[in-house]
């Protein structure tokens, strides 16, 4: 299993940031690599639909937790166009000092050995831009 962390303190309020992180939809807002992205259901169970750009693939994600005490969500990807066997997405919220939220969203995975590298890779440049991109559109609500 490799795991993934990416965190950044975002300039928004973290009580905005896990306000639009639990409702679970805007991934095509936020991340360059999304087209589209569709929620079916609500809280844990609800699914998740996206599609990659230029006809990278589809997504499904399954919502398996959103704890709103712990400001915390998690995830399951069964359907990812990626080589990939097993994939966990863990987003946490925290606040910081002075209210700001940072952000730390864990990508547990499990691929062939040869593939390992390159998945980390893509994941942390996709979810680095993901984070920057709900920052850029959380500052402007």
């Amino acid at each position: 299993m490799t795991k993934q962390p990416i965190t950044k303190k975002l300039n928004v309020p973290a009580d905005v940031v896990w306000d639009a992180i639990r409702k679970i939809g805007r991934l095509d807002v936020w991340f360059p690599i999304i087209e589209t992205c569709r929620v079916e259901g609500e809280g844990p169970d609800a699914l998740r639909y996206m599609t990659i750009a230029g006809g990278g693939g589809d997504i499904k994600d399954t919502i398996e937790q959103i704890d709103d005490a712990n400001r915390r969500l998690v995830y399951l990807r069964p359907v990812s166009p990626f080589p990939v066997t097993y994939y966990k997405g863990t987003v946490e919220v925290f606040k910081s000092y002075d209210g700001l939220a940072i952000v730390v969203w864990t990508i547990d995975f499990e691929s062939q050995p040869e593939d390992a590298a390159s998945v980390a890779e893509l994941v942390h440049g996709a979810i680095s831009a993901g984070i920057d991109g709900m920052e850029k559109d959380l500052q402007g609500a």
